[in-house]
């Protein structure tokens, strides 16, 4: 069985050497075993979870959330409408992220519109709003 040291698991799955560590500590990667020599020594097939994990990553799961789906993959249970269900909820999750940042972006603009963008800071209208007790926002 051929094994990896961490720089070359983490070269072969696109990472650093760090986030290979932060796995371990946060249990989406096992601790490996370790050459007489102390350096750790992966399974070849470390670097495919590696990419899992980056790959669901960059699709906004959290790491929570992807240690369920790595569960879900070995459960003999579990059937494939359980991951659909994982990622129709991670959709509606990030629905209400973008309209939160729509919020944001409109709360902005306003306030952008307001200021003339001349005159002292002591008189800009964004600055007055953003030192209010209640956000503009709210209102």
């Amino acid at each position: 069985m051929q094994t990896l040291t961490i720089g070359q698991l983490a070269r072969s799955a696109g990472v650093g050497v760090e986030t290979i560590r932060f796995y371990e500590r946060e249990g989406l990667l096992n601790q490996p075993a370790r050459r007489p020599s102390g350096y750790r020594q992966y399974p070849a097939e470390t670097v495919r979870r590696v990419r899992f994990i980056r790959h669901a990553k960059d699709l906004g799961f959290t790491l929570k959330e992807i240690q369920d789906l790595l569960e879900l993959r070995v459960d003999p249970s579990s059937s494939c409408a359980d991951v659909r269900q994982r990622a129709k909820d991670k959709i509606g999750d990030i629905e209400g992220r973008i309209a939160a940042l729509e919020r944001m972006k409109g709360a902005l603009e306003k306030l952008v519109k307001s200021c003339r963008g001349r005159g002292p800071t002591s008189e800009c209208p964004i600055l007055d709003v953003l030192d209010r007790e209640e956000s503009h926002a709210e209102r």
